[in-house]
């Protein structure tokens, strides 16, 4: 399988677009002018090729301020916190893709060719990797064959970084924190393979843009001073959970990306036992020291209470560690004390001989619930597999366990044999494959359906490890490339067990659920619990799906659903300070829509499907005449083009016992050079620049720079004034098209009636949906599902009002080309009076200032259907507006 990517994601391209515009102003790089020996962009130095940034702080500052108005950023800045900028993107939206594609583009508009991305582990460097090797295809095509080349520090081949400095195309380095954030390590110190140079200097004299992947692990000052001694022209740093938003220029928190569908929906499957009272349960939660001499540990055990007995924590230490008094003299608890607190190995020892670590726990059912929550993960995993399979759908499940002996052991032989979670597994799924409702879905057989991931030891065996050892490199590496494979629907594996530690590895899209079987108590935060599985989904061609019914994550949690969802809101608040209320959906609650019987064969719905259902394609017309007069006008209202600054700071050195610091002696801007003090700007092809941006014929763009009698301010500062120019240009020619839009029908091609398929089409039912009385007078049999309040009113309004004999909300399938992207309008109604009139209508709030692009829609959403036949487009406020 060959994974696609959609280059034209609008919230990706803002998120692009957010670091690009910083450097708006600066001169372009390349085109089919000739440069000095200085290029523009880049600057040569004594080890090769690095970049050059000629933007005074001034400007870069107005340019953050003006992307942080754009994007609707909060807090402002009014003085740069250096030049670290901040980008935040929810997990599972394509944070990688973004700052890859960012380079491609920052190497496009200014020449930028000196790349370095710092990741803080194994599991993320590996995935970066992965992420350029297959988006490397996707890539060159977008950008002309690029020239470009990637590649992985390694401490053994420093000599490569000589290369890195050396290239003249784009050049991205990815390296570990931990290789460089100490001075003993090999990057940091002479070496004779490079002349005596240290290996990190090659990358110091390229000024790479460097670029932070999860940030919020590098916030030591150890790790700050690292990357810093990178000597970065900027620093650029991608995350979910930052822990300091420095400039922050985009923020898709979690509530924008999972209200706009970039995400998939979140399950909780909520598996907990209840009154499980009957036997000694002990779970140590925690091991600390109390004074000088003194260690407790904190118990939950099962307590005698008024209320009756109770699950709660008490507090055991030399004085108090008999379980029998602390439980209230419960039978169940005769006769067992605490015998030992081991601080340093964080274990308590029991006097019925148990040693449970922290988060272990005794009793309680605890086999018991981690079984039911294998079968509801085999259960859940089913239903998807039958409904997603005709729809080239691979439904993969992921366990993660904490301890490997429990899917797999070793007998004194060392031949591997199968631990509990791998025989309880077998069990189940036979059990459930068997049921007729399952009856021939997998044609495989239950050893090839699951397989585990794990780190081994150097015999081969399977081992638990924390996530970073040399071991967890290797793993890593596997489960990167079989990315794709585990993709594809004829590769039998569908269960994934794997080691809590890697976590971080597993990025496939195709994880539907969730489901973790830790014995001891998980300390894992929510949000990484459910990124692993947050990707929308992807078919056999490779196609990512964006059907909101289609991506739904199951998690499968051993504890109550509030309890789930109140912690994620709490890490969410805390790490994006957004409230994410409602949000979370509970699986219980969601509710089947079924299209009513026979709807498609119903005259009165076909009497206007018959009419809406052609596709058109549009042409546009403007005269040419026009576009100049208004563009001219438009150009001579742009901003003021500012001259290009030189800043001169100079400081003086003091050494002291605290380290090598800098004092302030004299701070200095130069401005006033231009072509009439002698000082020459490379002046680019405006004309070809301009072109490329509106596909207008260069006399047209002459034309309109001479009419706006600023073509002169290209001498002051020609980048920005050619940006500046090609967007006024664009706004006044997007509108003549709108304005001179013809649609016509493609022949008999027509939107299928097979569209309408309710079989897995479920939602949650909140205050928007509107609940079907007349199923008659509509598609839908029990519920319709609806966005806002005013078109759940209108949906009431049609179903009372007599002279509306048939309405439905159009599927979201349902679309009209525009130049400005898909339209898809909200209603098709039959009103019935003196004779039957088919409206196709548009629901607008009375008075709502609509956005220019809204606006821009609704027009050619009339132009469309003045090519349909007996069709009468309105936009609306109400039922009653429909005949005003």
């Amino acid at each position: 399988m060959k994974l696609h990517f959609d280059s034209n994601q609008e919230y990706q391209i803002d998120a692009i677009k957010a670091i690009t515009d910083i450097f708006e102003g600066q001169a372009l790089q390349g085109g089919d002018f000739e440069f000095s020996v200085s290029t523009p962009g880049a600057l040569l130095s004594e080890n090769g090729l690095g970049n050059r940034l000629t933007l005074p702080e001034e400007q870069i500052l107005s340019n953050v301020k003006s992307i942080q108005g754009r994007n609707e950023i909060k807090e402002v800045v009014n003085e740069l916190q250096g030049l670290n900028f901040s980008v935040e993107m929810e997990t599972g939206t394509g944070k990688t893709y973004v700052y890859l594609r960012t380079i491609y583009e920052l190497n496009k508009l200014y020449g930028f060719k000196k790349f370095v991305i710092v990741v803080p582990s194994i599991a993320i460097r590996e995935g970066v990797l992965k992420n350029l090797q297959i988006t490397h295809e996707h890539f060159q095509s977008l950008y002309d064959k690029a020239a470009i080349s990637f590649d992985v520090y390694d401490s053994r081949k420093v000599s490569h970084l000589r290369g890195f400095a050396s290239a003249n195309s784009i050049q991205i380095l990815i390296i570990n924190i931990d290789a460089f954030a100490k001075d003993e390590n090999i990057i940091n110190k002479p070496n004779d393979k490079l002349t005596g140079k240290k290996p990190i200097e090659f990358i110091q004299s390229t000024r790479p843009i460097v670029i932070v992947d999860e940030p919020q692990n590098m916030e030591t000052e150890i790790r700050k001073k690292a990357v810093e001694n990178l000597n970065p022209l900027c620093t650029l740093r991608y995350s979910a959970t930052h822990t300091n938003l420095y400039n922050l220029l985009y923020s898709l928190n979690p509530v924008k990306a999972y209200d706009l569908g970039l995400v998939k929906q979140i399950e909780v499957d909520s598996v907990v036992s209840e009154h499980a009272m009957n036997d000694a349960f002990v779970q140590v939660e925690k091991i600390q020291s109390s004074g000088k001499n003194k260690i407790i540990a904190k118990l939950k055990i099962d307590v005698n209470t008024p209320k009756g007995v109770v699950r709660k924590s008490v507090t055991v230490d030399r004085d108090k560690y008999d379980l029998y008094k602390l439980s209230g003299e419960r039978d169940v608890y005769q006769d067992l004390k605490v015998t030992e607190i081991d601080l340093s190995n964080r274990v308590v020892s029991l006097s019925n001989g148990q040693m449970l670590a922290v988060g272990e726990t005794q009793g309680g059912l605890n086999d018991e619930v981690l079984r039911y929550m294998m079968q509801k993960t085999v259960e859940e995993h089913l239903k998807k597999e039958k409904f997603y399979k005709p729809k080239g759908l691979k439904v993969l499940s992921l366990f993660f366990i904490d301890r490997v002996k429990n899917y797999r052991e070793y007998d004194a032989g060392g031949n591997p044999v199968k631990g509990k979670f791998a025989q309880w597994f077998e069990e189940i799924y036979q059990k459930e494959i068997g049921k007729p409702a399952f009856s021939g879905l997998i044609p495989y057989s239950v050893e090839e359906i699951h397989n585990g991931y794990f780190s081994q030891d150097n015999k081969g065996r399977l081992k638990d490890t924390g996530g970073e050892t040399q071991a967890d490199d290797d793993t890593y590496k596997l489960i990167m490339q079989e990315k794709e494979k585990l993709l594809d629907i004829s590769t039998p594996l569908r269960f994934i067990f794997s080691h809590s530690a890697l976590r971080e590895g597993w990025d496939n899209p195709n994880v539907f659920q969730i489901c973790t079987l830790n014995e001891t108590k998980s300390e894992i935060k929510k949000r990484q619990e459910i990124g692993r599985g947050l990707r929308l989904c992807v078919n056999q061609e490779g196609q990512r799906i964006h059907d909101r019914n289609t991506n739904k994550l199951t998690v499968i949690a051993n504890e109550r659903y509030e309890d789930f969802a109140k912690a994620l809101q709490k890490e969410i608040e805390e790490d994006c300070g957004v409230k994410f209320e409602n949000r979370i959906k509970n699986k219980s609650e969601r509710t089947k829509i079924n299209y009513r019987k026979g709807f498609e064969a119903d005259p009165k719905f076909l009497q206007i499907w018959e009419k809406i259902r052609h596709k058109t394609k549009y042409s546009v017309s403007y005269q040419t005449g026009d576009l100049i007069a208004l563009a001219g006008k438009a150009l001579r209202d742009i901003p003021e083009t500012i001259k290009p600054t030189v800043r001169s700071t100079k400081q003086k050195v003091l050494i002291t016992d605290d380290g090598v610091t800098g004092q302030l002696l004299s701070d200095s801007v130069r401005n006033d050079f231009g072509y009439d003090t002698g000082y020459r700007h490379e002046i680019p092809d405006i004309l070809a620049y301009i072109q490329s941006k509106t596909e207008l014929t260069r006399n047209t763009i002459l034309q309109i720079l001479k009419k706006s009698g600023r073509i002169s301010e290209v001498l002051i500062n020609p980048q920005l004034f050619m940006d500046n120019a090609a967007n006024a240009i664009k706004g006044v020619l997007y509108d003549l098209m709108i304005d001179g839009i013809r649609y016509e029908r493609i022949g008999d091609i027509t939107y299928e009636m097979t569209l309408f398929d309710d079989k897995d089409f479920e939602i949650y039912l909140d205050n928007f949906t509107h609940l079907v009385n007349e199923p008659e007078k509509t598609i839908y049999e029990n519920y319709m599902p609806l966005d806002s309040g005013l078109e759940n009113q209108f949906a009431k309004d049609c179903e009372s009002s007599e002279n509306i004999e048939f309405y439905f909300k159009l599927p979201g399938w349902f679309k009209i080309p525009t130049p400005i992207g898909n339209y898809n309008p909200d209603w098709a109604v039959v009103f019935k009076g003196e004779k039957k009139i088919y409206f196709v209508a548009e629901t607008k709030s009375a008075g709502q200032e609509l956005l220019k692009s809204e606006k821009q829609k609704i027009k050619c959403g009339k132009e469309h259907f003045k090519e349909i036949t007996e069709i009468v487009y309105k936009q609306v406020s109400s039922v009653k507006d429909l005949m005003a």
